[in-house]
């Protein structure tokens, strides 16, 4: 998921995120190989990028609410 110059607030998460940039990607018909993906166009990279973004806002304004 990131390389090695990035760095995670919660290293912790990376499983985490790891999983749920498959489900993102599983869900937009994206087929994604464990480990390297640099196959993939840089358009579906983005798109899964863009919608991990939109669920996690969605679900940070959903936490507010309640």
């Amino acid at each position: 998921m990131a390389s090695r110059n990035s760095r995670l607030a919660v290293p912790e998460s990376r499983s985490a995120l790891e999983q749920f940039k498959n489900e993102v990607a599983s869900s937009m018909n994206i087929n994604l190989q464990q480990g390297y993906n640099g196959d993939i166009s840089a358009r579906d990279a983005g798109r899964i990028g863009g919608q991990m973004v939109k669920r996690m806002i969605e679900y940070a304004e959903n936490s507010m609410q309640k």
